[in-house]
């Protein structure tokens, strides 16, 4: 409740994707989420029954595939009311990739997507239209410890970017990239389909039909034209705070429990020791600056990004009663 009275709703959506037994493997990303619903249930006023947890665990109820993950995002925007400050949390932990970008102005220009268990991409433009359809009042702030998960949310301008500096590297041999090559995307869905192409959008119709992102649905000409009546409200309402765990063009660490160690994403793990030393309120900005301090203390090579427009760069994260 605000000081005005209002019932200020806190939604969550949580999705770790480790890809187990498979060629992708990741090992931290299931513990990433794990530990983040622990930190808006006691330190955000979160509740369970407004958090939607997502996970490719053999228990799981509720897998991460792409048309799984949008609709728990859809679902969590329609609960949301108009004028009472709503707060909604989309994490995701697990791969990211980059395929090339079907706008025509930018044929060189590739775009960023998070990949779901089953590889149904979803892409910058899902995101962006997500953002559009807030109501009133209400902020989208999006975790993605992915690789290339700078600029996940189309159109978000930046205020923290790119970060030339490269210090020592944390041990590589208990790391594992987050990244998955655009051409091991290609070759899985190409298995899958046996169509004989290199155009993604036409493997993902096949395998998923109306399931499949906005970016590939859409004739060229329509998507132009989807994304110029996005950009013109993006000018007048914008509400989409990304803080994503690396730069467009690099990769975020999974690090491996090794000799019993518990896994983690190192841009999550930053996340938590920044909001464990900082009991207070910090600003979207803050937080974001810590955890590159915090990274690069580690070694890690990869500097965390935030995109939000300049007002909610200085919100305080996750509106901390």
């Amino acid at each position: 409740m605000d000081q005005q009275g209002v019932v200020k709703n806190r939604l969550a959506v949580l999705v770790g994707c480790n890809y187990p037994n498979t060629r992708n493997e990741l090992h931290g990303c299931v513990n990433d989420v794990l530990a983040m619903k622990e930190t808006l249930l006691t330190r955000f006023g979160f509740k369970q029954e407004d958090m939607e947890v997502l996970t490719d665990e053999p228990e799981s109820k509720l897998n991460p595939t792409g048309a799984n993950i949008k609709a728990a995002l859809r679902r969590m925007v329609e609960k949301s009311q108009d004028g009472t400050g709503d707060v909604l949390f989309f994490h995701y932990s697990g791969h990211g990739t980059r395929i090339p970008s079907v706008k025509p102005v930018h044929p060189f220009k590739q775009d960023e997507a998070i990949v779901p268990c089953d590889f149904n991409l979803i892409t910058d433009v899902d995101f962006r239209e997500l953002v559009n359809q807030l109501p009133k009042g209400t902020s989208f702030t999006m975790i993605s410890d992915s690789c290339h998960s700078g600029g996940l949310i189309d159109k978000e301008k930046e205020q923290i970017g790119p970060f030339s500096s490269r210090n020592r590297s944390f041990d590589m041999e208990t790391t594992t990239s987050r990244a998955l090559p655009f051409k091991e995307v290609l070759d899985h869905l190409s298995s899958l389909t046996g169509i004989l192409t290199s155009d993604i959008g036409t493997h993902l119709l096949e395998l998923f039909g109306g399931d499949a992102g906005l970016k590939f649905r859409l004739p060229t000409i329509d998507l132009m034209d989807l994304l110029e009546k996005m950009t013109s409200r993006e000018r007048h309402v914008d509400s989409g705070i990304l803080l994503s765990g690396c730069q467009a063009d690099e990769t975020s660490a999974d690090v491996g429990g090794g000799e019993g160690g518990k896994a983690y994403g190192a841009f999550s793990n930053a996340i938590q020791t920044v909001l464990k030393e900082n009991g207070g309120a910090l600003k979207n900005k803050e937080l974001v600056m810590m955890a590159r301090e915090v990274l690069e203390k580690l070694g890690f090579q990869q500097h965390p990004c935030l995109y939000c427009s300049d007002q909610n760069a200085d919100a305080t994260f996750l509106s901390q009663p």
